[in-house]
């Protein structure tokens, strides 16, 4: 069973910066394309950024120059570092795989006020 837990998301201003954070349990991340995924109120579930196991990571046009994407093979970790923040990022942020995707976690709730 795969376990994705995500973390360090509250509440920035507009134009701050916060990073989350997921572990995995239950599988080796390395051997995954591993994705950050959102989902604002009442919109579907997009994805952020994408790192491969080689290569190029991904970013939406939204976020692109805004976003970074890494992760920590060591750990099993995987990161989403923030910056210049827009009210249009609010979302609940995911970790996981490309698909077909394990079970979501619980996520965690970025919300940036103006």
């Amino acid at each position: 069973q795969v376990q994705v837990v995500e973390s360090g998301g509250g509440l920035v201003q507009v134009g701050g910066s916060v990073t989350v954070s997921c572990v995995v349990r239950g599988r080796n991340l390395s051997f995954f394309v591993m994705g950050w995924y959102r989902q604002a109120p009442g919109k579907e579930r997009e994805l952020v950024a994408s790192i491969p196991v080689q290569g190029n990571t991904y970013y939406a046009d939204s976020v692109k120059g805004r976003f970074s994407i890494s992760k920590d093979s060591t750990n099993n970790a995987m990161y989403l570092y923030m910056n210049n923040l827009k009210p249009e990022d609010t979302a609940v942020y995911y970790c996981n795989k490309d698909s077909p995707h394990w079970y979501w976690g619980q996520g965690t709730q970025v919300t940036v006020s103006t």
